[in-house]
């Protein structure tokens, strides 16, 4: 009942400040490591029935691993499609005797002669004209060679010669054999022969042994004739049959067998105390692929919930602790999508590493998950995850028999570490000097355990660096889009903007210095009360650091800029409060400008609440009672929202109010802090605040401590002695 209360109460609280219920609000939460759950188990394979090693190649097997079955080890598909290109790449092309190939040319010749014999008188422009009906082109001259009848009948008995010996035998265009190297089949109706390409005859070839039946060989004219003759009506009588030459390499890729190994039922894969060769991995790796396949039909459903099952309660391990030390983060659903993703992105990771040709755990990037999550939450949240990420990836079938779980603890650890020091995003060589250390220690304390060589202890410690040199500037290059994403502003990001030398701060310091050191003491009281009681201090004191910059729109209007006459006794009370509220939207102005992280915006907006323009109020009821409208006297708010903003509220009415008292004792000094304390409580600016009362008296006894340590008494020193009068120390700031 104890719990269902306090889930009630989270649930209550809601992402956005609106009630939910317990079931939705949960089980969102719920959905989405389920759904996590669901995705892990599909990017590896699940895990066989029984247990079977997978040693490393290089180690030493510590039992004896035999075949309870026979089984086959598949080629790599990648060697296996290059073995089967190459072996296609012999196959003998496939030539087909077209003999409508020799009938078209003898038909062809045959037109263009009786064409020219049916002509009334053969001069030469009528042979031309039907010469150029069969597609043969002639000259003047040659189409009177070839009117003469005699030269004419020469010319086609010879031509027919030359086709039927020729064109019958087979002949192919020139160039066709020229990619060829081995024998080719020549196919003639049923009957088949293999030649060597030199063999077959080609365009060029039955050109120049046609030319020898040349019936007129003296003649120049003659010559072209015949040759354009030859050319025209020559069709390749021997084709290349796609279909049958496709099929020949279709069946020499089938032949290589997809197998590498056969193993046989009780055959020994590896021994024990024997060093693991690349077969013996290979083996394992298919006896694992084998019984998956094998024993699939085996409460197969069983394995798979029991897979995503497992998956599902380490995640939610996260999730409880999340929900019971990380409230604030287990609320925002951003938070946890963004954890859920980096989970994504590294079990991602270990899923390409375990399918790649030796399966190194120390490339599994659980370095990048604990280097983003602590820089975005802190080291206690990367250390959890890391852990749990270390037992997913070690426990999923491809890594177990390795050392995935002890290497991604230690290094996981090592990272989350590894950050705490940092305090800019340039600085990345001292994680990757860390994880790198932390991977060599990994590395030697795993060759003296299992008898590793020296050149494998640096060769596990030399992946181990590549594994840090890659994921700590991801790591890096990644969060910015984590902050945006999620809206927490993290420490890299808040100790940029705490700079005093940025433009605003500079800008503070030259034109409103009232202001400025204003700002510096309340930074100093902000940050010491967010410690005490366990809240954000760094960013209390930069939330501190920007809460009042609006007043650089007008600093002469705010009194600790004020050297000499007060420019508010010539305007009107409702004017003088309009400049001292308008503080904040100018303050806005500058923040968009800038480009403020929200979370610091919320200082400008928060600082005053909804509380009043108490000075002006009273100046403005004194001069016409009856006209003053309190929302021109009102700060826009809204109250503060988070205790931080909270702090600084209390800081800004305490440090203003202490800086004007005579003769600050600690008594005075309590008694203005319970006062404004007091005062805000009972305006209900702090009722949206997360604070306790507890934690509220912790708040104003850090206030007490830091202004009796700034107030001290100090001994009066004459003025001789270089000290000052004691009229000087009765001196009291002009209000």
């Amino acid at each position: 009942m104890h719990l269902w209360r306090q889930l009630e109460g989270m649930a209550g609280a809601g992402g956005d400040g609106q009630s939910v219920s317990p079931l939705r609000y949960h089980g969102t939460r719920i959905a989405l490591a389920a759904a996590l759950a669901v995705v892990t188990y599909f990017l590896f394979p699940s895990a066989p029935a029984s247990e079977v090693p997978l040693y490393e190649v290089g180690s030493v097997a510590s039992e004896n691993v035999i075949a309870p079955f026979a089984f086959a080890v598949n080629k790599d598909r990648d060697a296996l499609r290059r073995e089967r290109d190459e072996l296609a790449k012999t196959a003998e092309p496939v030539l087909v005797y077209v003999p409508a190939a020799l009938d078209s040319a003898n038909r062809q010749l045959a037109l263009l002669m009786k064409g020219i014999d049916s002509l009334p008188s053969a001069n030469s422009a009528l042979v031309q004209r039907v010469a150029r009906e069969s597609g043969v082109v002639l000259t003047p001259q040659e189409a009177s060679y070839l009117a003469q009848p005699s030269r004419r009948a020469a010319m086609r008995s010879a031509l027919e010669r030359d086709f039927s010996r020729w064109l019958s035998r087979g002949v192919v265009p020139s160039g066709a054999l020229d990619t060829i190297r081995g024998e080719v089949i020549i196919r003639r109706g049923e009957e088949e022969q293999r030649a060597a390409p030199d063999s077959i005859a080609t365009f060029s070839i039955f050109v120049s042994r046609a030319r020898l039946l040349h019936p007129d060989p003296r003649s120049a004219v003659g010559d072209a004739v015949y040759t354009k003759l030859l050319g025209t009506f020559f069709h390749p009588t021997l084709a290349l049959d796609r279909a049958a030459t496709a099929k020949a390499q279709a069946d020499l890729r089938a032949s290589v067998p997809a197998e590498r190994y056969s193993v046989r039922e009780g055959e020994k894969i590896v021994g024990a105390h024997e060093v693991v060769g690349r077969a013996e991995y290979e083996k394992l790796r298919g006896l694992q692929l084998a019984l998956q396949e094998h024993r699939g039909g085996e409460n197969a459903i069983g394995r798979v919930v029991g897979s995503m099952l497992f998956n599902f309660m380490l995640l939610i391990v996260v999730g409880l602790t999340l929900m019971l030390y990380r409230p604030q983060l287990y609320r925002s659903i951003r938070a946890l999508i963004l954890v859920a993703v980096v989970f994504l992105v590294v079990l991602t990771g270990a899923s390409v590493v375990s399918r790649g040709a030796y399966l190194r755990a120390e490339l599994v990037p659980i370095a990048l998950a604990s280097v983003l999550l602590a820089v975005i939450f802190d080291s206690r949240i990367a250390m959890i995850a890391s852990t749990v990420l270390a037992v997913l990836v070690g426990s999923q079938a491809p890594f177990r028999g390795t050392n995935a779980l002890f290497i991604g603890v230690v290094a996981g650890a090592a990272a989350a570490f590894s950050v705490r020091a940092l305090h800019r995003r340039n600085e990345a060589l001292a994680p990757i000097v860390t994880i790198s250390a932390s991977y060599l220690c990994i590395a030697v304390a795993l060759g003296l355990m299992l008898d590793w060589t020296g050149i494998e202890i640096l060769k596990s410690a030399g992946w181990g660096a590549l594994n840090a040199l890659i994921c700590v500037p991801l790591a890096m290059a990644l969060l910015p889009l984590a902050e945006d994403f999620t809206g927490i502003d993290t420490y890299l990001r808040l100790l940029e903007w705490s700079d005093l030398n940025r433009p605003l701060m500079r800008r503070l310091s030259l034109e409103a210095p009232g202001t400025y050191s204003h700002t510096m003491r309340i930074a100093d009281l902000a940050e010491a009360a967010a410690n005490a009681i366990g809240a954000n201090g760094l960013l209390a004191r930069v939330g501190a650091y920007y809460h009042d910059i609006g007043k650089l729109k007008k600093p002469q209007y705010f009194i600790e800029n004020q050297q000499g006459k007060n420019p508010h006794e010539k305007l009107k009370p409702q004017t003088s409060a309009g400049i001292i509220r308008n503080h904040i939207d100018a303050g806005l102005e500058l923040a968009d400008k800038e480009k403020l992280p929200q979370a610091l915006r919320s200082f400008i907006t928060e600082h005053h609440g909804t509380g009043s323009i108490a000075y002006f109020l009273e100046k403005a009821k004194e001069r016409d009672p009856g006209s003053v409208n309190p929302a021109e006297f009102t700060y826009p708010g809204p109250t503060p929202q988070s205790a931080e903003t909270a702090i600084v509220m209390l800081a800004d009415g305490v440090e203003a109010s202490t800086r004007v008292i005579a003769d600050p004792t600690p008594e005075k000094l309590r008694g203005v802090i319970d006062h404004i304390v007091r005062q805000r409580i009972d305006g209900g600016q702090l009722r949206n605040a997360p604070l306790t009362l507890r934690q509220i008296e912790l708040v104003k006894e850090q206030f007490a401590r830091s202004l009796i340590g700034q107030h001290h008494h100090r001994t009066d020193y004459p003025a001789s002695s270089g000290g000052v009068t004691a009229e000087f120390n009765a001196y009291e700031p002009r209000r």
